[in-house]
């Protein structure tokens, strides 16, 4: 599979030894205490952004030592996850590699998949990087995974594969080379029956949306599934955010 170049970015929460990979091409961005992190991993972000209520680092030091450091104010409508993707998006990347965005904090966690969905709504492959398990997004596409031997993955557990619907509906979703196959089927967002489907061992499986938004779960440690649209995406992920919604009241 060609790697694909992608931006990379290390956000404040939960890592679950992962290491982070990062390709030829690949740019990282860390999210406020997601610098801590990098520090930890001995490794130096190409761009820094974020109000640093959560980084361990003050804002002059870190402005100090990195010229590509954004401060953003505290008060804003955009968590920083989603500005660290705003502005690898200006800079023209399309996947995104997401450590750090779950585990922790339940409401961040949350804000994480719908940031993931946002990023398909557009066209693009957000990854979030969990224990054990990977979270993407999937819009009117499609994703397949290439066949792979799961005994030395897996450890014999089971390779868990979950589809949940995260538009209202989401309109004839298929699932092929997996351990239960669906077919044309209509998914909601108030039903769990997508849950805990299994890839096949030495297997490729393909799960795809005529319309709607997918949220997809897999196990870490095979390949990432590549992912296909069916059409021609409008839009992005919106200029950066420096203030609140008129609507909001700051007490």
């Amino acid at each position: 599979m060609q790697q694909t170049q992608s931006c990379v970015v290390m956000a404040a929460g939960e890592y679950y030894d992962e290491p982070i990979a990062l390709h030829e091409g690949d740019i990282l961005i860390a999210a406020d205490g997601g610098l801590d992190h990098a520090r930890q991993a001995e490794l130096e972000p190409d761009y820094v952004i974020g109000d640093f209520d959560s980084a361990q680092e003050s804002e002059r030091t870190v402005a100090a030592e990195n010229d590509h450091v954004l401060v953003l104010p505290p008060q804003k409508d955009d968590p920083d996850l989603l500005s660290a993707l705003k502005f690898g998006w200006s800079l023209g990347y399309r996947t995104f590699h997401i450590y750090g965005a779950l585990g922790g904090r339940i409401d961040h966690t949350i804000s994480a998949l719908q940031i993931t969905a946002l990023v398909a709504q557009r066209g693009g492959t957000a990854i979030l990087h969990g224990n054990r398990q990977h979270i993407t997004a999937l819009c009117d596409g499609s994703l397949t995974f290439e066949a792979t031997d799961l005994t030395a993955i897996t450890k014999h557990e089971p390779a868990y594969v979950s589809v949940f619907a995260h538009s209202d509906v989401a309109h004839d979703v298929t699932e092929t080379g997996l351990k239960y196959g669906l077919e044309h089927a209509e998914l909601s967002n108030q039903q769990v029956n997508g849950l805990s489907n299994e890839l096949l061992n030495a297997t490729s499986a393909t799960v795809s949306v005529n319309e709607g938004t997918l949220l997809i779960t897999y196990p870490a440690g095979i390949a990432d599934p590549e992912h296909h649209v069916s059409h021609e995406f409008e839009g992005n992920l919106g200029d950066l955010d420096f203030s609140i919604s008129a609507a909001l009241r700051v007490h």
